[in-house]
């Protein structure tokens, strides 16, 4: 079921840079701690560790060609993608891993008798989720209540109370809604209101002439869910069009994924309640906000403003019916992985058959475990790090850190195309970087959310409402700064620009991205670059609009804004260069990233030599230190895509392509080419005008 979107503004390793919906947490009661001596882990069931290997490399390749297939050929023909997945790599594998080792702790939660607490919350989300039988007997009947209410709506009136009410149960889906830190005064959470409704990833998807089939693919769906809700085939026919056509005027004046991500302002749009009010005559803030049981604020965001008065304007101009076919469609669309086979068969074979080449679903524990960690992920973390996360794998981290951060501060002293006076400013900010390391110092509480063992959706409706509630407490309060935006399970990291920090879950801390036993060099080739990489997320083209404090403020010289952007333009037509599938990369699209990779991997490479003191290291494999350095970083960035699923990361993702995520960095990078004695006008050589320096 989805929950409300809001503008948590995360930029990620390995996943969009995006709109994360509310975070799940409890109320203020203590909830019952886990007993760590009930959960064990048998290390026997976990799949193979997926570290770098000399013996992969591509012998009969050219590392000065093309770097990253060079590195990573062999291993990729030999690894295809698995029928349940749309990409197989390096994270992937982890996520593998990490997943095996929730299945053990859910079985054992849920098999748990007299359990209290995340305990219960863990077994009972298992338990039902797990229970097939259960589930295929109760169809479409747990939202019988909800499907009534749309039946019975008459007029605009109707319908806006419809929403207004949909929003306050914790299922919202015209709009986003929630709190943020107010980018002007991020010590404080203010409302956010931003675009939504659309049932494809991007705006482009409805009108850009390539992307048709998807398009009628998604017509089709639309009547299969309608007819499957109990509409007659031929009236779900006819009415997925109006919903195709409702939607398309919601596309219209949508943003893309590449304008959200290339000017983070467009999140921000403070307004007075009357003022928006004024804007969406037919649908009132100031009601909205009474309903949601929230006070009435000064000021909130309302993000993409010609969205919100475009919904107001269709509340009165697009018949009842419509509006009722699109209500029900996207009820049942959000609620059927949760629902009988008929419905969660369908939900698959358009979102990820259609649209991303799956072959398979994926196994039902796996679909059950993703469904806990977005209701109430934190509360398996507590337990995943008990038995997954070595102290030590903490401690070392923080060395790398604190090494990391001095040899940004170094590259900070020489920038030849930087003044002073902005030096300063970005040397106050890497200063006052806070790190989070593995989890949470202070967990979430989960106290409140009743769950039992009656019904699956039952369960998820009800952490959907309880997780909103949790989230509207804070408008208006300070920003609690020991959140954590990501579970300690999820193989990522991700720097807060709002709060000025680089946060490292415990999952990824594993190989190929870090390993205990290895040499600096591979540590250094992959953690120490992904912690790079979240440095210089604060140095980006949009986190470099936010402040030490986390303001947005310019902070900057005009003339070096003026250098700044020239680099970036640079290094944005090296990646529009980049072609796959008869498809360029989007340069634009995927900036940031690109930027904070290329500064990661300088940054960690100088790290790393001044790790080793002048000394050099013996060669292992045949590889010198400096070649296993950067032979990690290939490894980390090793994976396969379907077809459908690299289209519709071209469209919407803010990472390029793994493949050239592999290259794009290192060819940049003069000690690359002395690493592997690549000379001048080989492919991955960039000199002259053609080299982009920028961090």
């Amino acid at each position: 079921m989805r929950t409300p979107r809001f503008a948590r503004l995360a930029l990620c390793l390995g996943i969009s840079a995006a709109l994360a919906g509310c975070t799940p947490s409890g109320s203020s009661d203590t909830p019952a701690a886990p007993q760590a001596s009930r959960y064990t882990l048998d290390e026997a069931k976990l799949p193979p560790m997926n570290s770098f290997s000399a013996a992969d490399i591509d012998q009969a390749g050219n590392a000065c060609a093309d770097f990253g297939s060079y590195i990573n050929k062999n291993w990729l023909a030999a690894n295809p993608i698995p029928s349940d997945r749309t990409s197989w790599g390096a994270f992937e594998m982890l996520d593998e891993r990490s997943n095996a080792i929730q299945r053990q702790i859910v079985e054992q939660a849920a098999a748990l008798q007299n359990a209290t607490g995340i305990d219960k919350l863990i077994g009972d989300f298992y338990a039902t989720g797990m229970d097939e039988a259960k589930i295929e007997a109760q169809g479409i009947s747990p939202l019988k209540s909800r499907l009534e209410a749309i039946d019975a709506l008459s007029d605009s009136a109707s319908i806006a109370e419809y929403l207004r009410q949909s929003y306050a149960q914790g299922e919202g889906l015209l709009f986003g809604f929630g709190p943020e830190a107010d980018f002007k005064n991020s010590d404080m959470n203010i409302a956010y209101a931003s675009q939504g409704g659309l049932g494809l990833p991007d705006k482009g998807f409805y009108f850009d002439a390539d992307k048709k089939e998807k398009l009628g693919a998604y017509q089709q769906y639309i009547a299969r869910l309608l007819t499957l809700s109990g509409l007659e085939p031929a009236v779900a026919e006819r009415e997925a069009q109006a919903v195709l056509a409702f939607e398309t005027r919601l596309a219209n004046v949508s943003k893309s994924s590449e304008e959200l991500a290339r000017d983070v302002s467009l999140y921000y749009h403070p307004v007075s309640v009357a003022e928006a009010d004024k804007l969406t005559p037919n649908f009132p803030w100031s009601e909205f906000f009474k309903s949601q049981g929230v006070a009435e604020p000064a000021m909130f965001s309302l993000a993409i403003p010609d969205f919100h008065r475009e919904v107001s304007q269709m509340l009165v101009d697009v018949p009842v019916s419509t509006w009722q076919s699109y209500l029900r469609f996207h009820l049942v669309d959000g609620a059927a992985p949760y629902l009988s086979s008929d419905f969660v068969n369908a939900h698959f074979d358009f979102h990820n058959k259609a649209m991303r080449g799956q072959q398979e679903n994926r196994e039902r524990w796996k679909r059950v475990l993703g469904t806990i960690n977005n209701q109430a992920g934190e509360a398996l973390g507590q337990i995943y790090v008990q038995l997954a996360f070595p102290a030590e794998s903490k401690a070392r981290m923080e060395v790398l850190v604190k090494n990391l951060g001095d040899a940004f501060a170094e590259r900070l002293k020489h920038l030849d195309w930087m003044g002073e006076e902005t030096r300063a400013r970005a040397e106050e900010k890497l200063k006052a970087f806070t790190t989070k390391i593995g989890y949470p110092d202070k967990w979430r509480d989960f106290s409140g959310l009743e769950t039992s063992r009656d019904s699956y959706i039952e369960n998820v409706l009800a952490a959907n409402a309880f997780n909103y509630r949790w989230a509207l407490g804070k408008i208006g309060k300070p920003v609690d700064k020991s959140e954590w935006a990501m579970s300690p399970q999820m193989v990522n990291a991700y720097y807060n620009p709002l709060q000025n920090e680089i946060v490292f879950p415990a999952a990824i801390l594993q190989p190929p991205f870090f390993d205990g036993k290895a040499d600096d060099a591979l540590n250094y080739g992959g953690i120490g670059a992904v912690i790079g990489h979240e440095m210089t997320h604060g140095f980006d083209d949009q986190g470099s609009r936010f402040a030490a404090n986390g303001n947005l403020e310019n902070w900057w010289q005009e003339s070096d804004a003026r250098n700044f952007k020239a680099l970036s333009n640079k290094l944005m037509q090296q990646f529009d260069a980049y072609q796959v599938a008869d498809q360029h990369v989007n340069g634009k699209l995927t900036l940031g990233e690109n930027i904070a990779d290329l500064g990661g991997l300088a940054i960690a490479y100088d790290a790393y030599q001044r790790a080793l003191a002048g000394k050099t290291p013996e060669a292992i494999d045949g590889l010198t230190g400096n070649q296993r350095f950067f032979a990690n970083w290939a490894t980390v960035w090793r994976r396969n895509f379907t077809p459908d699923e690299l289209k519709v990361r071209l469209t919407t993702d803010s990472h390029a392509p793994a493949q050239f995520r592999a290259i794009g960095a290192p060819s940049n990078l003069t000690a690359f080419a002395e690493a592997w004695g690549c000379k001048s006008g080989d492919a991955m050589v960039r000199e002259g005008e053609n080299q982009v320096k920028i961090w």
